[in-house]
């Protein structure tokens, strides 16, 4: 799959599922899918993963907006780069890419799977979970290969 394709399909997914929450419920409302474990839960979030750092929509803007200037920057080595390092950062960056609408827009972010034991959250966030996940696992295994080397 093609990197912009991979992080076009993360933003789609992302805004139409936010979309769907926004429009289907009411913020704080919450709808049990398995009664104690999951649910959907409508939070909106005024700071980073986990609500850290609340209240600093500017500071967010100007942070992704570096990120995705840095990752444009380098755009060429990223596309040489292997594919658990490409497609880890078309995750993180079209996740990156969903909450930064999010807070151009509102100045929040929708948040909604709610597992109960852990903090609110949304498809842009395990975008970039998943893909900060891959960056890590290809480097980690890169770096245990040249020690045996």
């Amino acid at each position: 799959m093609d990197f912009l394709v991979l992080s076009f399909l993360v933003i789609l997914v992302d805004r139409l599922t936010k979309i769907l929450v926004m429009d289907k419920m009411q913020e704080g409302m919450s709808i049990p899918v398995i009664q104690g474990i999951f649910h959907f839960t409508y939070v909106l979030n005024p700071g980073a993963a986990f609500g850290m750092l609340p209240n600093n929509r500017s500071f967010f803007i100007a942070l992704t907006v570096a990120v995705l200037v840095i990752a444009f920057v380098a755009r060429k080595q990223i596309l040489k780069e292997t594919a658990w390092i490409k497609y880890g950062m078309a995750l993180f960056l079209g996740g990156a890419i969903g909450n930064l609408l999010d807070r151009i827009e509102t100045g929040f972010v929708v948040d909604f799977f709610d597992f109960i034991i852990w903090p609110v959250f949304n498809v842009a966030d395990i975008a970039i979970c998943v893909g900060v996940g891959m960056i890590i696992w290809s480097v980690l295994k890169s770096e245990t290969k040249n020690q045996k080397s």
